[in-house]
C-alpha cells in the first residue's frame, strides 16, 4: 500500500514512518517520541543514525503505511 502523510505525530509513537521534507524522503525509522500539538518529533535511533528530531516548522512530514495504525 501507498504511503500518505499523517499530520497527527502523537499518535505515531512505535511506529514506522518515512521522514519527508518538501516532498524528498530523508529518513525511515520508528518514532520514540513526539510533542503532544505535533510540531517535533523523535526518530529511534538504528544502525546507521541517531536519534533524530524533525520539526513540522521545518517541513518535514511524516508519511505511514495507513495499515499499520
Amino acid at each position: 500500500m501507498a504511503r500518505v502523510p499523517f499530520p497527527d505525530w502523537s499518535r505515531l509513537i512505535g511506529i514506522p514512518v518515512q521522514i519527508r521534507q518538501y516532498g524528498t524522503a530523508i529518513r525511515s525509522g520508528v518514532v520514540d517520541d513526539a510533542m503532544p500539538d505535533s510540531s517535533m518529533l523523535w526518530l529511534m535511533a538504528d544502525s546507521s543514525q541517531g536519534r533524530t528530531l524533525y520539526s513540522a516548522y521545518e517541513g518535514h512530514e511524516a508519511w505511514i503505511e495507513p495499515e499499520l495504525l
